[in-house]
């Protein structure tokens, strides 16, 4: 486990926690380490959840299906994001969704409780990651905002243009890549696969964008 305190410091849950300190907390909040192959569930829709999860390899999506099979991607967890800190409410019940892995990945669960119950010698440290995690939350709030702005448009065109320039500028680059093949980008704009390819054709067609599998230049 030790070998992921790297990674672990460069997450927004152990950020300015040196070293020494991830590895003593380790302990303390019954970390717990498990690897997942493509395709695996890490929650199902429905599970009582009482972790916090901290992604070390591969990539989660975070989806639902409805009765008659149509999925929506609510989100995307990358290396070194987290998941479950929805869920530290008491009343919050049970997972919403369904987490997948979406490639071979290596997830560490934490105890909520342990997390949010400062220890008796009240460490600066662990302090510190209880603030992280009021941090983080505020971050995903975020992201969830501009999603609902995305969803909101009325056309797959707008959708796309919403969501592909966000992107350009929160990589700060007009050549970029997104973490989505087709359908997934389909499913998390809730629009239909071949009308938005069919879209994507008369943008580039018009010249709006050049794109090639998930890499995407805006004119």
């Amino acid at each position: 486990m030790k070998q992921y305190i790297p990674t672990l410091k460069r997450t927004k849950l152990f950020a300015g926690v040196n070293d020494d300190e991830i590895s003593a907390m380790l302990d303390c909040l019954q970390a717990k380490l498990l690897s997942y192959k493509k395709g695996d569930y890490v929650f199902r829709q429905g599970e009582p959840i009482d972790k916090i999860t901290v992604l070390l390899e591969g990539k989660l999506l975070i989806q639902k299906d409805d009765f008659w099979g149509n999925r929506s991607i609510v989100n995307v967890i990358d290396i070194g994001e987290m998941f479950g800190e929805a869920y530290v409410a008491p009343e919050s019940k049970t997972i919403l969704n369904d987490v997948i892995a979406d490639a071979d990945s290596v997830v560490i669960f934490f105890d909520i409780r342990k997390i949010i119950t400062v220890c008796p010698s009240a460490c600066d440290f662990h302090s510190k990651v209880v603030q992280n995690m009021f941090f983080a939350i505020s971050e995903k709030n975020r992201k969830l905002i501009q999603k609902l702005g995305h969803l909101s448009k009325r056309s797959t065109r707008a959708k796309l243009i919403s969501y592909l320039s966000e992107e350009s500028k929160r990589q700060n680059r007009n050549t970029f890549t997104i973490p989505f093949n087709r359908q997934q980008l389909a499913d998390f704009l809730s629009v239909d696969r071949s009308a938005m390819s069919s879209e994507l054709c008369k943008m580039r067609d018009e010249g709006l964008l050049l794109f090639e599998k998930n890499r995407f230049t805006l004119l």
